[in-house]
């Protein structure tokens, strides 16, 4: 089953069980894929559809730090909430050590030197760890290596 179809199902789940918090987080999964379906006219795979998941959370995640500053507990509270459940259909990620461990590996693959590599080494990393690991903390490894 891919992941759109697993996040459908559980779009029907939470419907039946009247769950409006994780319908109304779910919903707006499906809009963003559906929305870049009709953007891009392609059918969305896993690979695709986890990178939606993450982009979705990341904004989350700039809400909840925007909301307190506002001192918006509230809010800050829902969009957690929302983050939560979203995270739900993420891979499971690498560990610190896994990340810098592959970062490494790719430097050296690329025999990259200094940090006007980074560019190159961001894409090579991008396509390789895309959905397994977060990005800043992708980023931050990348120029750890590049650095030293």
């Amino acid at each position: 089953m891919s992941l759109k179809d697993q996040i459908t199902e559980d779009m029907k789940t939470a419907m039946r069980a009247r769950d409006s918090e994780r319908l109304g987080t779910i919903r707006l999964l499906l809009a963003a894929a559906k929305q870049k379906e009709v953007d891009e006219r392609v059918v969305l795979d896993d690979v695709a559809m986890v990178a939606i998941v993450d982009k979705l959370i990341k904004q989350r995640k700039d809400s909840v730090a925007a909301y307190l500053l506002a001192q918006r507990q509230d809010l800050a509270d829902k969009e957690s909430a929302e983050i939560t459940v979203l995270q739900a259909y993420l891979p499971q990620r690498l560990s610190a050590e896994e990340v810098t461990a592959a970062v490494q590996a790719i430097v050296a693959e690329l025999g990259a030197k200094g940090p006007g590599d980074m560019g190159k080494v961001m894409a090579a990393v991008k396509t390789r760890l895309a959905g397994k690991a977060d990005m800043g903390q992708v980023s931050a490894a990348v120029k750890a290596a590049l650095a030293g």
